[in-house]
């Protein structure tokens, strides 16, 4: 949705797959933590998401992939718009707070790696019809959810890396008011 395509230089098995999506909920509340309202809704440039925008698309891309997966395994879906779960085209402001949402997301995540720790072979091999076009076995689906929450994660470390610091001016004085 908002940036590059970060290339892996070899395949994921099932286990860096499920090692690197269970550690997004955390990285992304290293990353911004600490952070206010003003400096989520920051905006760098017309081309660039806020930080709160962004998160906010990662969090909720990362639900409902996780959905996606827990009911391909549990309900036995052979199709779905796996392309568009995993990269919706909208924005998706917070409509929560920052940390309401991060812990959501986090028990959300907790519960599909709990799940995708007991998949075998069968399960990783079974594959979801993409409407959009192609087929992909559950594994590359987390391999490509994998690619983008980290470049996503890259994006979140970049923009608040660029954020400007905070300075405060002091109090007002009386002749820097205008009636």
């Amino acid at each position: 949705m908002y940036g590059s395509n970060v290339e892996l230089q070899e395949e994921l098995s099932p286990a860096d797959a499920v090692l690197l999506m269970s550690s997004v909920p955390e990285r992304i509340a290293d990353l911004v933590y600490g952070l206010d309202e003003g400096r989520l809704g920051y905006r760098h440039g017309p081309a660039f998401p806020t930080l709160g925008g962004l998160i906010g698309h990662l969090v909720d891309s990362g639900t409902k992939v996780d959905g996606l997966l827990r009911h391909a395994h549990l309900d036995g879906i052979a199709s779905a718009d796996v392309r568009g779960i995993i990269d919706p085209t909208h924005d998706h402001d917070l409509d929560r707070p920052l940390q309401e949402a991060l812990e959501d997301f986090a028990r959300v995540r907790r519960r599909t790696v709990d799940l995708l720790h007991g998949w075998g072979k069968n399960e990783w091999e079974r594959t979801l019809s993409d409407p959009r076009g192609g087929s992909f076995t559950l594994l590359e689906v987390c391999r490509m959810v994998t690619r983008h929450e980290m470049a996503h994660i890259a994006q979140i470390r970049n923009l608040t890396v660029l954020l400007p610091e905070h300075e405060d001016l002091g109090p007002l004085r009386p002749q820097d008011v205008t009636p």
